[in-house]
Formats: C-alpha cells, sequence, structure tokens
C-alpha cells in the first residue's frame, strides 16, 4: 500500500523515536511511504533547502497518490492539520496517532468524518500495533469502497 506519513517537523520533533518506529514497521511490511524521510533525525536540514512551493507541490502529489495517510498528531503541526484535511477532502483514510498523555486540538478530535480514525497510544509499540490494524483493516476492504 502507498502510504503518506505526516509528522511534525518545525513544530518540534519530540516524537521522533515514535516516527522512526513507525516508519520502520511500514517500510518492513512492505508498504511504499514517500515521506520516510521525515522520520530520520536530520530532516530539519533536508527540508530546508527545498522551497515552500517545491514542499507543497510534492506533498500534495504523494498525498494524492497514497491509499492512506497516518499521521502522528501528538505535537502540534499546522503543516500536518493542513494535510489531513486535504486527505480527507480527498475522501482519503486518514489515522491520527496521538500519545494518550497529550492534549490535542478540537479540528481533529471532533471531526465526525467517517474516513477519520484517531487513536491514542502508549509508546511506540503501541502506535507500531495500531497502525498496522488501521492498515490491515483497509487492505480487506474492496478498492471501491474505499
Amino acid at each position: 500500500m502507498n502510504i503518506y506519513f505526516a509528522c511534525s517537523i518545525t513544530g518540534g520533533r519530540e516524537f521522533e523515536p515514535v516516527y522512526q518506529a513507525l516508519m520502520a514497521a511500514l517500510l518492513a511490511d512492505g508498504h511504499e511511504v514517500p515521506t520516510a524521510h521525515l522520520a530520520a533525525s536530520s530532516v530539519v536540514a533536508l527540508e530546508a533547502i527545498v522551497s515552500p512551493a517545491e514542499v507543497y507541490q510534492r506533498d500534495v502529489e504523494w498525498i494524492r497518490k497514497a491509499d492512506a495517510l497516518v499521521a502522528e498528531v501528538s505535537a502540534p503541526s499546522h503543516g500536518v492539520g493542513y494535510e489531513i484535511g486535504y486527505a480527507l477532502g480527498l475522501g482519503k483514510r486518514v489515522l491520527c496517532l496521538c500519545q494518550a498523555d497529550r492534549k490535542l486540538s478540537k479540528m481533529i478530535s471532533g471531526n465526525p468524518d467517517p474516513n477519520l480514525q484517531l487513536v491514542m497510544y502508549r509508546d511506540d509499540r503501541d502506535a507500531v500495533a495500531l497502525a498496522r490494524e488501521f492498515l490491515q483493516k483497509l487492505s480487506r476492504i474492496p478498492a471501491s469502497s474505499q
């Protein structure tokens, strides 16, 4: 499956170990993740050399091509919120993972869109298990229903 992974870059990298655990698992499971580089510790420097217009064009194209979007939303991020809304507007399935003790935007927690699933996790292993469960269920849905 082609998965767009969204996480905070400029809003803080506090959850980077979770991002890295998720990427390792998704790639090990054979998913295509064009945004896998976002989990790397070097991402801030890598993304700094790309213009805002290039990032926008690249990322919306990746979202259009994705089968689903998986977002780690524990750290507030304008970009992640935009990507979630964009994906939902295209009818994509979206999983939002949030650490259980974090306060979450009501625009995410209150969103009634049936394509949005919000789950709280305890640690990186829990986040990985929840993402895998979401993607396994999604892979069983006929393509015409997605």
